[in-house]
């Protein structure tokens, strides 16, 4: 997680003020890595490999997942 994520790395400026934030942000990481990132060595998602899921997610389906008013301001 901290190799992905440049709010883990030392000495860094791209940190959450909020922890609120924080937590958003870990969220999506945790949606995004297991839904939607194929893994190298599985050759699928992990929550395929569990059978989760049955496809590989995209960017806009997990938005879709978020409340209305929270993806017109990331849009």
């Amino acid at each position: 997680m901290r190799m992905h994520m440049r709010r883990f790395t030392r000495l860094t400026n791209a940190f959450s003020k909020k922890v609120e934030n924080l937590c958003h942000m870990l969220a999506l990481y945790f949606m995004f890595y297991n839904f939607a990132r194929i893994h190298q060595t599985l050759r699928v998602t992990p929550a395929m490999e569990a059978g989760v899921s049955e496809h590989v997610w995209t960017i806009e389906e997990i938005l879709d997942l978020l409340p209305e008013e929270d993806v017109v301001i990331l849009k």
